[in-house]
């Protein structure tokens, strides 16, 4: 921008704005801001997690596995004992500091075949394990049900 007056034609220089990028991380008011939005999302994540957690509860009987889920809507699933082919704990470093474990449920039950049934954040998930292992050998013993896996056949061409 050039303009006359008594002094002679102005002349732009430079032209300069803030950086909100170097206020960030130049100075102590951007970093505590930093922190805060951290710390915001922090708290809003575990939000989320304990809603969704007190809202799922996961019923062992002895004669099934329920599974209540949702928040609004509901749903409902189960899983017959005797129907239970197999049962997996999962662990990680961190999980087995704190003695918790994801237990894996696979059934031969038309609606979890294709997928697992997982039960996460399990306190004492060995003790679990061996207490839902107990239950399903009762389960097939009251039933007279014994667990046969038949491989598919194939067909040479």
């Amino acid at each position: 921008m050039v303009t006359d007056d008594a002094y002679g034609s102005e002349q732009e220089i430079v032209t300069l704005k803030p950086s909100t990028i170097r206020w960030i991380f130049g100075t102590f008011a951007g970093w505590m801001n930093l922190m805060a939005c951290f710390i915001f999302l922090g708290f809003l994540s575990i939000f989320c997690v304990w809603l969704r957690n007190i809202c799922t509860k996961f019923i062992i009987t002895n004669q099934r596995v329920k599974l209540e889920t949702g928040i609004i809507f509901r749903r409902i699933d189960e899983v017959e004992l005797y129907r239970i082919k197999d049962v997996k704990v999962d662990y990680s470093l961190l999980n087995q500091a704190f003695n918790i474990g994801t237990i894996t449920l696979r059934s031969s039950d038309p609606t979890t075949r294709d997928h697992a049934l997982t039960i996460p954040y399990v306190f004492d998930a060995r003790k679990v394990r061996e207490t839902l292992r107990n239950a399903i050998e009762q389960s097939r013993r009251r039933r007279g049900v014994r667990e046969v896996d038949i491989e598919p056949m194939t067909y040479v061409v």
